[in-house]
């Protein structure tokens, strides 16, 4: 008699739902990329220079940053404004739509303060939680 080889698939109980709401989970995807919510979150107290924000999110590349800006823009979230003086100046600002995340970021930033422990951090951050 052949040995019983074990299965691979997981119980019923175990199986992701692939049919999740295609929303949620373009929402997850866009928040998931590396950098983007930090740099939603840098752009929640106003408009910020590009240099700007390469301080606020320190490990950011120019590179990085530059496609994380422009994805977040291509996505209605975030808006680039030129102004033509001299030198040019231009900003990135949140369109009203990457502002409606403030109360995702607050959540997120409350959970974090609460379950996420850093060594060598104090447990409350410095953004007041």
């Amino acid at each position: 008699m052949a040995a019983k080889t074990a299965t691979t698939n997981p119980p019923e109980a175990f199986k992701v739902n692939t049919q999740m709401c295609p929303r949620y989970e373009k929402a997850a995807s866009i928040l998931g990329k590396r950098w983007t919510g930090l740099i939603i979150r840098a752009l929640m107290d106003g408009p910020r220079r590009f240099n700007e924000l390469l301080k606020m999110v320190e490990l950011v590349s120019d590179r990085l940053l530059t496609e994380r800006l422009r994805e977040l823009e291509a996505e209605g979230l975030v808006e680039r404004t030129v102004y033509p003086e001299s030198p040019v100046r231009i900003e990135y600002s949140l369109t009203p739509k990457g502002q409606a995340m403030k109360s995702v970021v607050d959540a997120m930033q409350a959970w974090a303060s609460e379950w996420i422990d850093l060594e060598g951090a104090p447990a409350d951050s410095e953004y007041g939680h």
